[in-house]
């Protein structure tokens, strides 16, 4: 037989007790006795807790490439911003008009791809960070005896770094009629 207890609780408990009791199979005192139980002994349902640190750490993980996602792209942004305003020569006043018609016509191409892509599901920042990983997989890797900043090329490395960074890859021919700029 188990022993009898009365205990006085707030209206909103006695409420929601009376609601959760409601539920077929159930009765306040199966409630009460698991709540009490629970409470106190604590180490008897660790399952839950670790599920729940489990859950909490995948949710960091993806918050944490979330950020390195947002990160990469930003910079991605204020390096092209970069590269664009210095390297674009002024258009004179009469060519400024069919520039900005063919201007209108490449960014409905750009939202048409942007579109596209994301209406696929498809991960340009993804498939960017893979490339480049299996390309070049020390790129981000920083030589601190010998302070080299990231993604510098060694001594040893005879080809176009700038165009090394940006694909992983020496391009086949430079660009025609372009200065060859500094790091942008």
């Amino acid at each position: 037989m188990k022993p009898k207890l009365s205990a006085y609780v707030s209206d909103h408990v006695a409420k929601r007790l009376a609601q959760a009791a409601s539920r077929p199979g159930t009765s306040k005192s199966a409630i009460v006795d698991a709540a009490l139980d629970r409470f106190l002994n604590p180490e008897r349902d660790q399952s839950g807790d670790a599920a729940l640190v489990r859950r909490l750490d995948r949710l960091s993980r993806q918050l944490d490439r979330m950020d390195r996602d947002h990160s990469i792209t930003a910079e991605t942004i204020a390096l092209f911003v970069r590269y664009y305003l210095t390297i674009t020569p002024p258009l004179p006043s009469g060519d400024q008009n069919a520039a900005r018609a063919l201007g209108r016509e490449r960014f409905e191409m750009f939202v048409a791809q942007v579109g596209k892509r994301v209406a696929s599901g498809g991960r340009l920042v993804a498939d960017v960070m893979d490339r480049v990983s299996t390309s070049n997989p020390d790129l981000f890797l920083r030589n601190l005896e010998e302070g080299a900043p990231l993604g510098q090329p060694t001594a040893g490395d005879k080809t176009n770094p700038r165009a090394t960074e940006a694909t992983g890859e020496p391009p086949e021919h430079p660009p025609e009629g372009r200065e060859e700029v500094g790091y942008v």
